[in-house]
């Protein structure tokens, strides 16, 4: 095995250090902004909640159509706030059969 000391002049770290400047602007592109909360609300799309629930858009109509889940409808497009999931999703918690038993 031949250890020697690279230093930064050397072609082949120059190439890593180019490789990386590639690969973090790449990473920059591919980086979704966060979207800024509306008066500490987080919305979500119907794409995005359909994803995250992996169940169809199609499905998301049918529980709105039946009331399950609150929505917004604005300027045609539909939305759901986070805080009322998370809350609608934690209302229809089961217990677990060993949390029963210990209670």
């Amino acid at each position: 095995m031949n250890n020697q000391l690279l230093r930064r002049q050397d072609p082949r770290v120059a190439d890593l250090f180019r490789r990386m400047e590639k690969v973090i602007k790449t990473l920059d592109k591919l980086k979704v902004p966060e979207r800024r909360p509306l008066h500490g609300e987080r919305f979500i799309t119907d794409s995005e909640l359909s994803a995250l629930l992996r169940i169809s858009r199609r499905t998301l109509q049918e529980y709105r159509t039946a009331g399950v889940f609150p929505y917004y409808l604005i300027c045609g497009k539909i939305v759901y706030k986070e805080s009322e999931l998370v809350q609608l999703l934690e209302d229809c918690r089961k217990q677990s059969l060993d949390e029963q038993e210990l209670i």
